[in-house]
């Protein structure tokens, strides 16, 4: 029962405007006079359900309104700061933010202009808080494909200066899985990580898309692959990662409950398993808040959680010499006696 915030760990699924603190929402809305609903004020964190069309429409609603809050590039500059100081309070020694630029572009000059402007807050962020972040470029599945191919681009230009990866997200049973397969060979040609979301929302068969046409190093969430023995084999035989993401599995309805997020499931078929927060905005939990809630709701071990932290490491895009480091820290806090 060591204390989950010293475990050292990496965060690999964080969106950018859903890692915004709830109190830098409020002033921010207060400042610019924003109305925000009940849900997101009095009533958060929201209770949600993505398990229809209405459902999500509501939960990217929510997320529309909290991004409009950020109107100046300083706070940009302060998200990315209050989001790594929070990383790194929750014990994470490397951080993946993933942003769409096309969300944000019109307010900030383009979607260059704006990139460039993340990329800095983020580099600024990390040496402030003492930690390493990447950036992930992530189109939206229900923009034209067209769309992706653009971010992509964008996303190669950057590669090996501040941005590491290219993603895919929103309603993953919106748009064609494999129109997007052209943007994800732009962005593997430029050697950067592929990590789309899939097989949350949608089951198995979509996991399977996803391996076919856009080749992920990781998947985004990916849980419903412990529906198909087949599907998981693939999974583990390719190598590919998942990043589980507990506490938004549940209030977006896929499981009903904590205990039923298939963590073992996954790990006991082969397949490395990185657990991220998602929109802890939205959700009300932050990186710590997985593990905690998987040793509280599952019974895992303080052996099975390092071992949770060491694939977030492994499976990481950070420089080796600070995943070494983790590693040997994480080994640290395992030998350490439980003194509480």
């Amino acid at each position: 029962m060591r204390a989950v915030t010293a475990l050292p760990k990496a965060h690999l699924h964080l969106h950018f405007t859903g890692s915004m603190r709830h109190a830098t929402l409020l002033e921010l809305a207060e400042r610019d006079g924003i109305h925000l609903p009940a849900s997101l004020t009095d009533d958060w964190p929201p209770q949600l359900s993505t398990t229809d069309e209405k459902g999500w429409f509501r939960f990217q609603r929510l997320y529309d309104v909290a991004r409009s809050v950020l109107r100046t590039e300083e706070d940009v500059r302060r998200l990315v700061l209050e989001a790594a100081i929070d990383d790194a309070a929750d014990g994470s020694v490397w951080t993946e933010i993933q942003v769409d630029p096309s969300g944000y572009g019109a307010r900030f000059g383009g979607i260059t202009a704006f990139t460039d402007l993340v990329i800095d807050a983020v580099r600024e962020a990390g040496e402030q808080a003492g930690i390493g972040m990447g950036l992930v470029i992530a189109a939206n599945r229900t923009r034209h494909p067209l769309d992706a191919r653009t971010l992509a681009r964008l996303a190669a230009q950057y590669a090996g200066r501040g941005v590491i990866g290219f993603g895919l997200s929103n309603d993953e049973r919106r748009g064609d899985t494999a129109a997007f397969g052209p943007a994800f060979a732009i962005a593997e040609r430029a050697g950067l990580a592929l990590v789309p979301h899939g097989g949350e929302l949608r089951g198995p068969a979509h996991v399977t898309q996803c391996l076919d046409h856009l080749h992920p190093d990781r998947l985004g969430h990916g849980v419903r692959a412990s529906e198909n023995e087949a599907v998981l084999g693939r999974l583990a035989d390719s190598g590919v990662a998942l990043e589980v993401c507990p506490t938004s599995n549940v209030s977006l309805g896929v499981y009903a409950t904590l205990e039923e997020v298939p963590v073992r499931t996954l790990v006991a078929a082969g397949v490395d398993v990185a657990l991220g927060s998602d929109d802890p905005l939205l959700f009300g939990s932050r990186l710590a808040g997985q593990y905690a809630v998987l040793r509280a709701a599952q019974d895992f071990s303080d052996a099975e959680l390092a071992e949770l932290a060491r694939m977030s490491l492994r499976r990481s895009y950070a420089p080796s010499d600070r995943v070494a480091a983790g590693l040997a820290d994480i080994d640290a806090w395992l030998a350490a006696v439980d003194t509480r």
